[in-house]
Protein backbone atom coordinates (compact mmCIF):
# COMPACT_ATOMS: atom_id res chain seq x y z
CA UNK A 1 0.00 0.00 0.00
CA UNK A 2 1.23 3.20 -0.98
CA UNK A 3 2.08 6.21 2.03
CA UNK A 4 -0.66 8.17 1.01
CA UNK A 5 -3.11 5.33 0.62
CA UNK A 6 -2.40 3.89 4.75
CA UNK A 7 -2.47 8.07 5.98
CA UNK A 8 -6.08 7.76 4.23
CA UNK A 9 -7.35 4.89 5.70
CA UNK A 10 -5.55 5.06 8.87
CA UNK A 11 -7.53 8.57 9.42
CA UNK A 12 -11.10 7.20 7.97
CA UNK A 13 -10.36 4.45 11.25
CA UNK A 14 -9.45 7.41 13.58
CA UNK A 15 -12.70 9.13 12.54
CA UNK A 16 -14.75 6.24 12.65
CA UNK A 17 -15.87 5.76 15.93
CA UNK A 18 -16.67 9.49 16.11
CA UNK A 19 -18.82 9.52 12.85
CA UNK A 20 -20.73 6.15 14.33
CA UNK A 21 -22.16 8.32 17.40
CA UNK A 22 -22.92 11.43 15.54
CA UNK A 23 -24.92 9.85 12.44
CA UNK A 24 -25.51 5.90 13.22
CA UNK A 25 -25.58 4.78 16.59
CA UNK A 26 -28.96 5.02 18.61
CA UNK A 27 -28.48 5.47 22.56
CA UNK A 28 -30.72 4.71 24.98
CA UNK A 29 -30.92 6.73 28.21
CA UNK A 30 -32.88 5.89 31.15
CA UNK A 31 -34.56 8.46 33.65
CA UNK A 32 -35.71 7.80 37.07
CA UNK A 33 -37.37 10.56 39.45
CA UNK A 34 -39.21 10.31 42.18
CA UNK A 35 -43.18 11.12 42.25
CA UNK A 36 -46.70 9.69 39.79
CA UNK A 37 -45.87 10.34 36.65
CA UNK A 38 -49.10 8.42 35.79
CA UNK A 39 -50.80 11.14 32.87
CA UNK A 40 -47.80 13.26 33.71
CA UNK A 41 -46.18 16.02 31.46
CA UNK A 42 -42.09 16.98 31.75
CA UNK A 43 -42.03 19.74 34.26
CA UNK A 44 -39.59 22.53 33.35
CA UNK A 45 -36.73 21.20 34.72
CA UNK A 46 -36.95 17.62 32.92
CA UNK A 47 -38.07 19.53 29.34
CA UNK A 48 -34.75 21.24 30.06
CA UNK A 49 -32.63 18.17 29.96
CA UNK A 50 -34.36 17.37 26.68
CA UNK A 51 -33.15 20.73 25.41
CA UNK A 52 -30.17 19.77 26.21
CA UNK A 53 -29.74 17.06 25.08
CA UNK A 54 -30.85 18.53 21.57
CA UNK A 55 -28.16 21.25 21.82
CA UNK A 56 -25.56 18.69 21.73
CA UNK A 57 -27.46 16.62 19.00
CA UNK A 58 -29.04 14.21 20.52
CA UNK A 59 -32.99 13.94 19.46
CA UNK A 60 -35.25 11.60 21.37
CA UNK A 61 -36.60 9.78 19.06
CA UNK A 62 -33.75 10.07 16.06
CA UNK A 63 -31.17 9.10 17.33
CA UNK A 64 -31.73 8.82 21.30
CA UNK A 65 -34.73 6.99 23.16
CA UNK A 66 -35.51 8.03 26.58
CA UNK A 67 -37.36 5.51 28.87
CA UNK A 68 -39.04 7.84 32.11
CA UNK A 69 -39.37 5.96 35.39
CA UNK A 70 -41.29 7.70 38.26
CA UNK A 71 -41.90 6.52 41.51
CA UNK A 72 -42.80 6.90 44.88
CA UNK A 73 -41.26 5.42 47.48
CA UNK A 74 -40.93 2.95 49.68
CA UNK A 75 -43.15 0.70 48.11
CA UNK A 76 -41.97 0.97 43.99
CA UNK A 77 -38.50 2.36 43.97
CA UNK A 78 -36.76 -0.78 43.91
CA UNK A 79 -38.85 -2.00 40.91
CA UNK A 80 -38.63 1.11 38.98
CA UNK A 81 -34.90 0.61 39.56
CA UNK A 82 -34.95 -2.91 38.15
CA UNK A 83 -37.19 -2.33 35.62
CA UNK A 84 -34.97 0.74 34.29
CA UNK A 85 -31.53 -1.38 34.49
CA UNK A 86 -33.13 -4.28 32.31
CA UNK A 87 -33.86 -2.30 29.23
CA UNK A 88 -30.17 -2.07 29.63
CA UNK A 89 -29.78 1.85 28.95
CA UNK A 90 -26.27 3.41 27.75
CA UNK A 91 -26.40 6.17 30.62
CA UNK A 92 -28.76 6.71 33.40
CA UNK A 93 -30.21 9.93 34.50
CA UNK A 94 -31.51 10.54 38.17
CA UNK A 95 -33.31 13.46 39.87
CA UNK A 96 -33.45 13.24 43.36
CA UNK A 97 -31.22 11.54 46.83
CA UNK A 98 -33.10 8.82 47.28
CA UNK A 99 -33.44 7.76 43.98
CA UNK A 100 -29.73 8.22 43.26
CA UNK A 101 -28.88 6.24 45.97
CA UNK A 102 -31.44 3.53 44.92
CA UNK A 103 -29.54 3.44 41.56
CA UNK A 104 -26.13 3.65 42.65
CA UNK A 105 -26.79 0.58 44.75
CA UNK A 106 -28.12 -1.16 41.82
CA UNK A 107 -25.32 -1.00 39.37
CA UNK A 108 -21.33 -0.53 38.92
CA UNK A 109 -21.14 -0.61 35.00
CA UNK A 110 -24.08 1.65 33.51
CA UNK A 111 -22.54 5.40 33.74
CA UNK A 112 -25.04 8.11 35.74
CA UNK A 113 -25.75 11.38 36.00
CA UNK A 114 -27.58 13.18 39.14
CA UNK A 115 -29.38 16.06 39.60
CA UNK A 116 -30.56 17.82 42.65
CA UNK A 117 -28.78 16.05 45.37
CA UNK A 118 -28.32 18.01 48.16
CA UNK A 119 -24.96 16.46 49.43
CA UNK A 120 -23.43 13.44 47.44
CA UNK A 121 -20.59 13.07 49.72
CA UNK A 122 -22.52 12.79 52.90
CA UNK A 123 -24.93 10.26 51.38
CA UNK A 124 -21.80 8.17 49.63
CA UNK A 125 -22.56 8.76 46.17
CA UNK A 126 -18.49 10.44 45.55
CA UNK A 127 -15.48 10.66 47.74
CA UNK A 128 -15.55 14.51 46.72
CA UNK A 129 -16.67 16.82 44.53
CA UNK A 130 -13.75 15.93 42.21
CA UNK A 131 -12.11 12.72 43.29
CA UNK A 132 -15.44 10.10 42.47
CA UNK A 133 -14.00 7.03 41.67
CA UNK A 134 -17.05 4.40 40.22
CA UNK A 135 -19.52 5.26 37.76
CA UNK A 136 -21.24 8.14 38.72
CA UNK A 137 -21.61 12.09 38.76
CA UNK A 138 -23.57 15.07 38.30
CA UNK A 139 -24.65 18.16 39.69
CA UNK A 140 -25.42 19.47 43.48
CA UNK A 141 -27.68 21.33 45.06
CA UNK A 142 -24.89 21.85 47.40
CA UNK A 143 -24.92 25.64 48.01
CA UNK A 144 -22.93 28.47 49.54
CA UNK A 145 -22.34 28.40 53.89
CA UNK A 146 -25.82 29.50 55.32
CA UNK A 147 -28.61 29.35 52.37
CA UNK A 148 -31.12 27.82 54.98
CA UNK A 149 -30.25 30.99 56.83
CA UNK A 150 -30.59 33.20 54.10
CA UNK A 151 -34.35 31.25 52.95
CA UNK A 152 -35.27 32.36 56.67
CA UNK A 153 -34.29 35.69 56.78
CA UNK A 154 -35.64 36.10 53.05
CA UNK A 155 -39.17 35.25 54.75
CA UNK A 156 -38.62 37.17 57.38
CA UNK A 157 -37.95 40.17 55.33
CA UNK A 158 -41.33 39.52 54.33
CA UNK A 159 -43.07 38.73 57.84
CA UNK A 160 -40.69 42.04 59.89
CA UNK A 161 -42.54 41.25 63.18
CA UNK A 162 -42.12 37.70 62.54
CA UNK A 163 -40.96 35.88 66.27
CA UNK A 164 -41.66 32.19 65.50
CA UNK A 165 -40.95 30.38 61.98
CA UNK A 166 -41.54 27.07 61.29
CA UNK A 167 -39.00 24.87 59.48
CA UNK A 168 -40.72 21.70 57.78
CA UNK A 169 -38.03 18.62 57.88
CA UNK A 170 -38.25 15.12 56.95
CA UNK A 171 -36.64 13.05 59.92
CA UNK A 172 -35.78 10.23 57.34
CA UNK A 173 -33.39 13.06 55.11
CA UNK A 174 -30.06 12.12 56.74
CA UNK A 175 -29.09 15.69 55.19
CA UNK A 176 -32.08 17.46 57.43
CA UNK A 177 -30.69 15.76 60.96
CA UNK A 178 -27.16 17.64 60.06
CA UNK A 179 -29.14 20.79 59.80
CA UNK A 180 -30.74 20.32 62.79
CA UNK A 181 -27.72 19.59 64.93
CA UNK A 182 -25.19 21.92 63.53
CA UNK A 183 -27.36 24.68 61.99
CA UNK A 184 -30.62 25.77 63.49
CA UNK A 185 -29.35 26.83 66.76
CA UNK A 186 -26.94 28.84 65.05
CA UNK A 187 -29.77 30.09 62.47
CA UNK A 188 -32.24 30.78 65.73
CA UNK A 189 -29.26 33.07 67.65
CA UNK A 190 -28.01 34.95 64.62
CA UNK A 191 -31.77 36.08 63.13
CA UNK A 192 -32.87 36.15 66.59
CA UNK A 193 -36.42 34.19 66.23
CA UNK A 194 -37.89 31.17 67.71
CA UNK A 195 -37.47 28.09 64.99
CA UNK A 196 -40.58 25.44 65.54
CA UNK A 197 -39.14 22.25 64.24
CA UNK A 198 -41.80 20.34 62.32
CA UNK A 199 -41.55 16.82 61.57
CA UNK A 200 -42.83 14.97 58.37
CA UNK A 201 -41.79 11.79 56.75
CA UNK A 202 -45.44 11.07 55.04
CA UNK A 203 -48.50 12.81 53.69
CA UNK A 204 -50.31 12.53 56.32
CA UNK A 205 -47.98 13.80 58.60
CA UNK A 206 -47.86 16.72 56.62
CA UNK A 207 -51.45 17.86 57.61
CA UNK A 208 -49.98 17.10 61.52
CA UNK A 209 -46.69 19.39 60.97
CA UNK A 210 -48.83 22.30 59.34
CA UNK A 211 -51.81 21.96 62.05
CA UNK A 212 -49.18 22.33 64.83
CA UNK A 213 -47.22 25.09 63.36
CA UNK A 214 -50.93 26.96 63.59
CA UNK A 215 -51.25 25.56 66.97
CA UNK A 216 -48.48 26.88 67.83
CA UNK A 217 -48.60 30.24 66.73
CA UNK A 218 -45.79 30.66 64.05
CA UNK A 219 -45.91 33.40 61.99
CA UNK A 220 -44.54 31.37 58.77
CA UNK A 221 -43.10 28.16 57.72
CA UNK A 222 -39.88 27.43 55.58
CA UNK A 223 -39.98 23.71 53.57
CA UNK A 224 -36.26 22.92 53.84
CA UNK A 225 -36.44 20.83 50.20
CA UNK A 226 -37.16 17.01 50.36
CA UNK A 227 -38.31 14.12 47.79
CA UNK A 228 -41.42 14.07 50.30
CA UNK A 229 -42.32 17.59 49.93
CA UNK A 230 -41.61 18.13 45.91
CA UNK A 231 -43.61 14.95 45.24
CA UNK A 232 -46.36 16.29 47.58
CA UNK A 233 -46.58 20.38 46.28
CA UNK A 234 -50.20 20.63 45.91
CA UNK A 235 -51.06 19.42 49.23
CA UNK A 236 -48.05 21.52 51.01
CA UNK A 237 -49.22 24.53 49.49
CA UNK A 238 -53.04 23.77 50.02
CA UNK A 239 -52.01 23.58 53.91
CA UNK A 240 -50.17 26.82 53.71
CA UNK A 241 -53.43 28.50 52.06
CA UNK A 242 -55.99 26.35 55.04
CA UNK A 243 -53.69 27.88 57.70
CA UNK A 244 -52.77 31.31 56.06
CA UNK A 245 -49.53 30.72 56.82
CA UNK A 246 -46.96 32.52 54.36
CA UNK A 247 -43.92 30.23 53.43
CA UNK A 248 -40.23 29.63 51.36
CA UNK A 249 -40.24 27.07 49.31
CA UNK A 250 -36.86 25.82 47.60
CA UNK A 251 -37.83 24.92 44.34
CA UNK A 252 -39.75 26.69 41.36
CA UNK A 253 -42.26 24.44 40.90
CA UNK A 254 -43.76 25.95 44.25
CA UNK A 255 -44.21 29.46 43.02
CA UNK A 256 -47.57 29.20 40.89
CA UNK A 257 -49.06 28.90 44.33
CA UNK A 258 -46.28 29.60 46.70
CA UNK A 259 -45.26 32.72 48.53
CA UNK A 260 -42.00 32.93 47.62
CA UNK A 261 -39.01 30.55 46.32
CA UNK A 262 -35.41 30.87 46.79
CA UNK A 263 -33.29 27.86 46.06
CA UNK A 264 -30.52 26.69 43.29
CA UNK A 265 -31.81 26.89 39.74
CA UNK A 266 -32.89 23.17 38.95
CA UNK A 267 -33.31 23.53 35.08
CA UNK A 268 -30.09 25.04 34.74
CA UNK A 269 -28.61 21.86 36.21
CA UNK A 270 -30.74 19.72 34.48
CA UNK A 271 -29.37 21.42 31.45
CA UNK A 272 -25.79 20.74 32.42
CA UNK A 273 -26.47 17.70 32.83
CA UNK A 274 -27.16 16.84 29.12
CA UNK A 275 -23.76 18.23 28.78
CA UNK A 276 -22.51 15.58 31.06
CA UNK A 277 -24.37 12.91 29.36
CA UNK A 278 -23.48 13.93 25.81
CA UNK A 279 -19.73 13.37 27.06
CA UNK A 280 -20.37 10.06 28.18
CA UNK A 281 -21.88 9.09 25.08
CA UNK A 282 -18.73 9.75 23.27
CA UNK A 283 -16.23 7.70 25.93
CA UNK A 284 -15.90 9.81 28.56
CA UNK A 285 -16.23 8.44 31.80
CA UNK A 286 -18.08 9.08 34.79
CA UNK A 287 -15.40 9.29 37.17
CA UNK A 288 -13.56 12.11 34.70
CA UNK A 289 -16.60 14.57 35.46
CA UNK A 290 -16.29 16.15 38.80
CA UNK A 291 -19.65 16.80 40.21
CA UNK A 292 -20.58 20.61 39.99
CA UNK A 293 -22.65 22.78 42.38
CA UNK A 294 -24.99 25.58 41.50
CA UNK A 295 -23.79 28.55 39.64
CA UNK A 296 -27.39 30.23 39.11
CA UNK A 297 -30.07 30.90 41.96
CA UNK A 298 -33.84 32.23 41.65
CA UNK A 299 -36.08 34.34 44.07
CA UNK A 300 -39.26 34.19 42.68
CA UNK A 301 -42.17 36.42 44.75
CA UNK A 302 -46.73 35.39 44.11
CA UNK A 303 -47.79 38.98 44.48
CA UNK A 304 -51.07 37.15 44.20
CA UNK A 305 -50.47 35.31 47.02
CA UNK A 306 -49.25 38.34 49.15
CA UNK A 307 -51.98 40.29 48.79
CA UNK A 308 -53.93 36.87 49.59
CA UNK A 309 -52.28 36.71 52.64
CA UNK A 310 -52.30 40.43 53.78
CA UNK A 311 -48.46 41.19 53.29
CA UNK A 312 -46.80 43.96 52.29
CA UNK A 313 -43.77 43.24 49.64
CA UNK A 314 -40.86 45.25 50.25
CA UNK A 315 -39.86 47.06 46.94
CA UNK A 316 -36.18 46.07 47.56
CA UNK A 317 -37.12 42.56 47.48
CA UNK A 318 -38.91 43.40 44.12
CA UNK A 319 -36.41 44.92 42.38
CA UNK A 320 -34.02 41.89 43.70
CA UNK A 321 -36.85 39.11 42.70
CA UNK A 322 -35.62 36.89 39.58
CA UNK A 323 -39.57 36.65 38.88
CA UNK A 324 -42.47 38.74 39.99
CA UNK A 325 -45.84 36.07 39.57
CA UNK A 326 -48.21 39.02 39.58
Amino acid sequence: MKRREFIAATAALLVWPRRSWAQGTHHRLGFLAIGDGSGRALNQAELALVDGLRSHSWIDGRNLSIDYRFSHPPDRLPASVADLIALGPDVLIVAGPRAAVALKSATANIPIVFVAVGDPVQLGLVQSLSRLGGNITGFATMVPEDFLGKRIEILHELLPGASKIALLVNPDNPLHRTLLAADVPRIAQKLGVALQILEASTAEELDTAFASAAAQHADGIVDAGDSLTFVEAPRVIALAAKYHMPANYLFRHYANGGLSVFGPDIADLFRRAAEYVDKILKGTKPSDLPVEQPTKFELVINMKIAKALGLTVPPSFLVRADEVIE
